[in-house]
């Protein structure tokens, strides 16, 4: 499928890029969600009055407690929070921490008396002077929805704190307040107003000042994420796609996965020769790329270590997801990441397709069925369909999604119809209704995405939910019968993920171990279509090109798990946008050829 890659020293790149991270950014980390904790406590529970510097602390004035003790649960607070940028090396968590770290030993001896609470703070302050040049991650990138985030999650996590404060003080409660009049007490006290819960002596204040603590760091982390300056994640800009197209023009009959680089929500690395691309998106802190690399194989290593460089220079963590064998042997050689099979892609060889057989009876039938009840196919360029039928086909793939949230990012464009993608193919399934709805006889959607001149990729699939069951079915075997008009010789069909587990664990002599992992995956398949979609792909009788996953450390591979779940569509962390808001948007951006349309899933 390739040339030989040339490798550079292993050695000098694994040092660059080593697979594990720095030992002292992630001690620090430890050690300052510690500290906040102990920071926490000092300003939650009753003060100790067996400490030594109890007898000093009894000079102080006595008002000066309840200061000490919100600014304690503050800098604890506070520290947690950023505990994960610690980890990450993040320059502004390390400023951040430096400032907090005084303050918070400062309160640990004025309200706590405690001298171990100040040696702590003052332990951890240490190394982090010492090690400031590890600290010099940038900012990822971010919006304003990460204000409504913390909001949400402060406010419960302030309501959970807020109890405990409001609860830990029995001795000098008065009265028995219930569990409703404690919970009112600390919304009041969120926002700074007395409660009906009253206590003994400087309790009052303490309890009243650490709630208002807490408020105010809410109020304050919301109201800096809402008002500091965008720095969205990039995206594709007109020359960077100009450029992308170019090297696909040249280069890319090679990866059936190409073409989904153009996806206008991912951004770009070019190698120093403009050769070879890499094209990535960051999900909490992931830098994640998909495919194997863009243009001439011998400037891979070049885009490569752009990519490496760049997830360094951010301390994001790198990964890829789909990558072809020889994609995943350069990724590993050249930067010392390891790579796991993740699934097998199925590709229908168009000369060898034939409804013919018994292998292929099932489809045959279904097939014939759908046909006697008067369906017929149509497949077609993009740039051949009128505007007209072009927007009602956009229309039908949104409101035929089926889900909330769209999906798709490693074999999806995101996009149908525009001005630029006029080599994209579109089979279409029409029928003739006595009552036509609203998109007249349209029935069924499957759009493909070019694999070099003579490919083609499956990137959607939608079909009216009153249509007869076999739609897929009937319009890929049209498709692959239609094939050999367009000069297509290949078709790429879904992404079967544990493909090769789920097909040894039904065989005959499968051992306890493989018929349990391929349980698992028959019961996940409920939410996630992993069986479904390898019987699916089956039916067509394809070869299985094997795909993998490229990751650092086998510790980052939850991580990035739940982060490819999210660029994919599975798990939304925001809030999505009302269907009408939606479509509206995306109707304002189709005028624009560089706009961005629906996006869906070619693969689960």
């Amino acid at each position: 499928m390739s040339g030989e890659v040339p490798s550079r020293s292993s050695r000098a790149r694994r040092i660059l890029h080593g697979p594990r991270p720095e030992a002292v950014p992630a001690l620090v980390s430890r050690a300052a969600a510690l500290v906040g904790v102990l920071n926490i406590a000092a300003g939650v529970f009753p003060r100790f009055r067996h400490s030594r510097m109890h007898a000093i602390a009894e000079v102080l004035p006595g008002s000066f407690g309840p200061f000490a003790a919100a600014l304690a649960l503050s800098a604890g607070v506070l520290l947690l929070l950023l505990a994960h940028g610690l980890k990450r090396r993040k320059r502004r968590a390390w400023r951040a921490a430096v400032a907090l770290l005084p303050a918070g030993a400062a309160a640990q001896f004025a309200y706590r008396h405690s001298i171990i609470g100040v040696l702590i703070a003052v332990a951890l302050l240490v190394p982090l002077v010492l090690h400031r040049d590890q600290f010099a991650a940038l900012p990822d990138p971010r919006s304003r929805w990460r204000a409504l985030t913390n909001f949400v999650l402060m406010s419960a996590g302030s309501l959970v704190l807020g109890l405990v404060i409001v609860s830990v003080h029995p001795h000098r409660t008065i009265g028995d307040p219930s569990l409703a009049d404690r919970l009112t007490h600390v919304v009041y006290g969120l926002f700074g107003f007395e409660g009906p819960v009253d206590y003994q002596g400087n309790t009052t204040w303490t309890v009243a000042f650490s709630l208002g603590a807490l408020g105010w760091i809410t109020a304050v982390t919301t109201i800096y994420l809402a008002f500091r300056p965008e720095h969205p994640a990039a995206r594709l800009s007109e020359q960077d796609e100009s450029q992308l197209r170019a090297l696909l023009e040249k280069h890319g009959a090679r990866d059936s996965l190409g073409h989904f680089a153009l996806r206008r929500d991912k951004a770009v690395v070019f190698s120093p020769s403009g050769k070879a691309a890499v094209t990535y998106r960051v999900v909490s802190g992931v830098m994640l790329a998909s495919g194997d690399p863009i243009g001439d194989v011998e400037a891979w290593p070049g885009a490569i270590e752009r990519f490496m460089d760049e997830a360094k220079a951010h301390s994001w963590t790198p990964a890829v997801v789909g990558c072809s064998e020889t994609g995943g042997e350069v990724w590993t050689r050249e930067t010392g990441l390891d790579a796991l099979e993740l699934g097998d892609e199925a590709v229908v060889e168009v000369a060898d397709f034939s409804l013919a057989g018994r292998a292929m009876r099932n489809v045959r039938q279904m097939v014939k069925r759908i046909e006697r009840a008067g369906y017929e196919t149509r497949v077609r360029r993009i740039r051949d369909l009128s505007d007209g039928e072009l927007e009602r086909i956009r229309r039908a793939a949104e409101d035929w999604r089926g889900t909330d949230t769209e999906r798709g990012f490693s074999m999806a464009l995101g996009r149908i119809g525009d001005v630029a993608d006029g080599d994209c193919l579109i089979a279409t399934a029409h029928k003739q209704d006595d009552e036509p709805g609203e998109y007249g006889d349209l029935k069924a959607i499957l759009h493909f995405v070019p694999w070099g001149r003579d490919g083609a990729s499956l990137e959607l699939m939608r079909r009216d939910r009153s249509a007869d069951p076999g739609m897929n079915e009937l319009l890929i075997v049209a498709a692959l019968q239609a094939a050999p008009k367009f000069g297509i010789t290949r078709i790429s069909l879904n992404f079967a993920m544990f493909r090769s587990a789920l097909a040894r664990g039904e065989k005959i002599g499968a051992g306890p171990v493989l018929r349990g992992w391929r349980g698992l995956l028959v019961f996940l398949s409920r939410w996630f279509q992993i069986e479904s979609l390898y019987k699916f792909n089956a039916k067509f009788q394809p070869r299985w090109e094997p795909r993998f996953i490229v990751y650092r450390a086998t510790t980052d591979l939850p991580r990035i798990g739940v982060a490819t779940m999210q660029a994919e569509g599975f798990v939304n962390l925001a809030l999505p946008l009302p269907r009408f808001l939606r479509r509206r948007r995306a109707a304002a951006q189709r005028p624009c050829a560089h706009g961005v349309a629906e996006r869906d899933v070619r693969a689960a």
